[in-house]
């Protein structure tokens, strides 16, 4: 990923990593409540997670704060800057974060799996601030692995792409263990805990076990709590980030590109083109088409406006 450029969304702008970025978690998976406790922290004051006191208003222990604070920035619910200084951190809650968990947003205590999906998006979504968690979706090409599978593509990965992040093995360690447990209530034997199965994103079903073998593998395909309107949106949000002026998407660059939907999603095509069909249908700003064997996801207007308008949409029903 390039250091040069910043993505925009919804009046948000993310600069992109100066590298990867491993093991900020302080090897927490994002538990329930967690995204919203961190959220309306920072809508409260934006220096909460530098307060001495942090661990008395988040109600959780030091590394624990800083996990939080890690994971709603990685989610996109919140702006991480420097202040003036260059030293304590500030947060502040973004347009989707606001339209999410505000008080008024659309799935505060994200009840429905939608959210958890579409969160998964962002995650994932350039640019990606965790970026084992952008191998395992986007390079990784194996349907099932093994936790050292992870591991060893994840250290290779890092060595080509990122050879002057000196990360430890340690971390990549961590950050695999951490994915795992994260999307199926399992790690590796040593890291097993009851704490180990307190993640939302386990009910996505994204990662399964493979019987009592140590695999994994990815759900490939349609996925029962997955709405058309989110694939919609993400394939819109998507468009915004790499086209300019055009008004149509091929839905290959949907499936396969690094960084798209269909590889956070792990979609196949039929999948993705029967939500851009469904959605097309009460949505007549959006349209699906074939032509010689090129098929494409057509909008008219702004595709990162339409693809809140989806959502909101979505949410309203």
């Amino acid at each position: 990923m390039s250091t040069q450029l910043s993505i925009t969304f919804a009046g948000d702008t993310f600069p992109h990593p100066k590298g990867a970025v491993f093991a900020r978690h302080e090897t927490f998976h994002p538990r329930f409540g967690w995204l919203k406790k961190g959220f309306d922290a920072c809508e409260q004051d934006g220096g909460v997670f530098d307060r001495d006191d942090a661990t008395v208003v988040l109600g959780v222990g030091k590394n624990m704060v800083r996990s939080i604070a890690y994971w709603t920035s990685a989610f996109k619910l919140v702006l991480e800057r420097k202040d003036g200084a260059g030293r304590a951190k500030q947060y502040s809650p973004t347009e989707l974060g606001t339209r999410l968990l505000g008080q008024k947003g659309w799935d505060p205590f994200l009840e429905d799996l939608a959210s958890l999906w579409l969160l998964h998006w962002y995650l994932l979504r350039p640019p990606c601030y965790a970026t084992t968690w952008y191998y395992a979706f986007n390079v990784l090409r194996d349907r099932s692995f093994t936790g050292d599978d992870l591991y060893q593509g994840l250290k290779d990965y890092q060595e080509a792409e990122y050879p002057l992040a000196r990360a430890a093995a340690s971390s990549l360690k961590k950050d695999s263990s951490c994915l795992l447990r994260m999307y199926t209530g399992h790690g590796d034997a040593k890291s097993f805990s009851e704490d180990s199965i307190d993640s939302p994103f386990v009910d996505l079903g994204i990662i399964y076990r493979l019987g009592e073998e140590k695999r994994y593998a990815f759900q490939i395909g349609a996925k029962p709590t997955l709405p058309p309107e989110v694939i919609v949106a993400a394939c819109l949000d998507y468009a915004s980030i790499v086209t300019s002026s055009e008004k149509t998407i091929a839905v290959s660059r949907l499936l396969y590109d690094h960084g798209s939907p269909g590889m956070a999603f792990k979609l196949t095509e039929s999948v993705l083109s029967e939500a851009i069909e469904s959605v097309a249908r009460t949505n007549k700003a959006i349209s699906f088409s074939e032509s010689s064997g090129l098929m494409q996801m057509a909008f008219s207007g702004d595709p990162a406006e339409l693809h809140l308008q989806v959502l909101s949409d979505y949410y309203a029903r």
